[in-house]
Order: structure tokens, then C-alpha cells, then sequence
């Protein structure tokens, strides 16, 4: 009996943790989206029922920041599966110092997201360095408004979640990359398959697990896009990069709308939800481990 017991007091002290910092607040803040509820603590939670949802569905401003959300989700995803494996492929090579090349491709990942976005963000000013590039190879006299116009803004963003991420996936198809044997290349080669063709009839269908993954990781990261926007844009201009995460700060800490919040936030954690599942799905039905 005692040892049927002892792995679950292992696990007693991070459950504790865990019950406390993330399951207790979690199930609160499901209660909070069906009340009215401000940073007030003379004054307790008053139960709406669906008021908040209903506010929710007329809500534009929500509806903008979940198209945001979705377009961020569906452009910067499959950048994310495919780039970073030509990457891994390229560093995956024996030439001399290529070591040095993988350091350099992930340096960006371990950089503050912070730093990266100020970075980024004066890369991108009226006359920053990519608008003097522009305006040397006179390709734009005036320079490009990459992240006061409403229809580049989100875009600008995009390539600086794909150039932090592009190292960290890198890493992951690497580790997979390094389980392939290298006799079925060989045997590929004898076979009429070479260059880019190996890559298709063999990297690619061992690789899937590892595809899955990369999807399913940047696709929740993706839909929890804050960073960026937070320290480039602000959600502007005219709300063109707001994205839902963003939206439950503004109405959580500067509206102090927290049940509406709350609310918000249940809607991404459904989100969020969904994309686990559908990797779960996957997993069982189709992928095949590695043998």
C-alpha cells in the first residue's frame, strides 16, 4: 500500500502548487464571466448569468480581435512548420563550424521578447533601417508605414514572432532529424532518389510526429500573441492589431471590466482547448512513432 502511495507524494507538492496558481484561479475567473466585477473590493460580485456573453457577441471590438487572432494564427503557422525545417535541414549537415551557425539562428530565441520588439520596432520607423534600405535601392521615396498602417501592421508583427520562433522549432526538428538513419538515405540514393527528392520520400513522412507538434505548439502560441503587440503597436492602429489576448489586458487593467475579461479569456481558453484536442486527435489516429 505504501508504495502504491509514494509517487503521489512526489506529485503532492506540485499538485499543491499547481491547485493553487492555476486551477483555483482558473475556476474563479469562469465564475467571474457570469457576474459584474471591478478591482472594487468593497464590493462583491454581483451574478449576471450570460449578460457578459451577450455584451460579448455585440461586441465589434471583439469580433475584430478574433479575426485578428485567426489571421495571425493561419499566416504565421505554416510559416512555422515548413520554415524552420529547411533550416534544420541546412544546420543538419556536417561542414566545418556549423555549430556556430545553429548558435546564431537560435540566439534570437533567447533574447527578451522585449528587447526584440523595441529592436524591431526601430527597424521599422519612418526612418529606420529598412526604409533607408528602401529609400538607397530607390524602391520608396517615402519610406513604408510598417507599423502605422492599418493594413501592414499585423504583418509587421508576423515577422517578428517568425523570426523569434524560427530558431526554437529549428531545434525540435533537429533533434528529429538526428533519430533518421542515415542507411535510408543511401539506399534512397541507389534507388534514383537524390537532392530535394530524399527529403520528400523520406525526411518529410519520418518527420510527421515532429510536424504535428511544431503545428499544434505555434498554432497555441499563436493564438496567445501578446509580447509583440503590447511593446509595437498597442493594438493600433484602429484596433487592426488587436489580438484577443491583448483585448483581455486592455479590459482587464486599464478598463479594471474584469468579469468581461474573464469572459474574453474563456473564449480563448475554448480556443485553445480545441487546437489541443484536435492534436490529440491526430496523434492517435494517425501518427506512428519512430521505430
Amino acid at each position: 500500500m505504501r508504495a502504491k502511495l509514494t509517487p503521489y507524494l512526489f506529485l503532492l507538492p506540485a499538485l499543491t502548487l499547481l491547485t493553487l496558481t492555476v486551477f483555483l484561479p482558473a475556476l474563479q475567473a469562469f465564475y467571474f464571466s457570469f457576474t459584474r466585477y471591478t478591482y472594487d473590493l468593497n464590493q462583491a460580485p454581483v451574478w449576471v448569468g450570460l449578460a457578459n456573453f451577450e455584451r460579448l457577441w455585440r461586441d465589434p471590438v471583439f469580433w475584430q480581435a478574433l479575426g485578428n487572432t485567426l489571421l495571425y494564427l493561419v499566416c504565421v503557422v505554416p510559416l512555422l512548420v515548413t520554415l524552420p525545417l529547411a533550416l534544420a535541414i541546412l544546420v543538419n549537415q556536417k561542414l566545418r563550424g556549423i555549430h556556430w551557425f545553429r548558435t546564431a539562428y537560435y540566439v534570437p530565441v533567447v533574447i527578451s521578447m522585449v528587447v526584440a520588439g523595441i529592436a524591431w520596432q526601430w527597424l521599422y520607423a519612418e526612418n529606420g533601417l529598412l526604409n533607408q534600405w528602401l529609400r538607397w535601392l530607390h524602391l520608396s521615396e517615402t519610406g513604408i508605414p510598417w507599423l502605422t498602417s492599418p493594413k501592414l501592421a499585423l504583418f509587421s508583427v508576423m515577422a517578428v514572432t517568425v523570426w523569434k520562433g524560427l530558431g526554437y522549432y529549428m531545434v525540435i526538428y533537429l533533434a528529429g532529424l538526428q533519430t533518421i538513419p542515415a542507411d535510408l538515405y543511401e539506399a534512397a540514393a541507389i534507388d534514383g532518389s537524390a537532392g530535394i527528392c530524399q527529403h520528400w520520400d523520406i525526411t518529410i513522412p519520418l518527420m510527421r510526429p515532429y510536424l504535428f507538434l511544431v503545428a499544434v505548439i505555434s498554432a497555441i502560441s499563436a493564438t496567445k500573441v501578446f509580447e509583440e503587440i503590447y511593446v509595437m503597436t498597442q493594438g493600433g492602429p484602429r484596433n487592426s492589431t488587436k489580438t484577443i489576448v491583448y483585448y483581455v489586458y486592455e479590459q482587464a487593467f486599464r478598463n479594471a471590466e474584469l468579469s468581461y475579461a474573464c469572459t474574453i479569456g474563456l473564449v480563448l481558453f475554448l480556443i485553445i482547448l480545441s487546437l489541443s484536442l484536435v492534436r490529440l486527435t491526430l496523434e492517435r489516429s494517425q501518427i506512428q512513432p519512430l521505430v
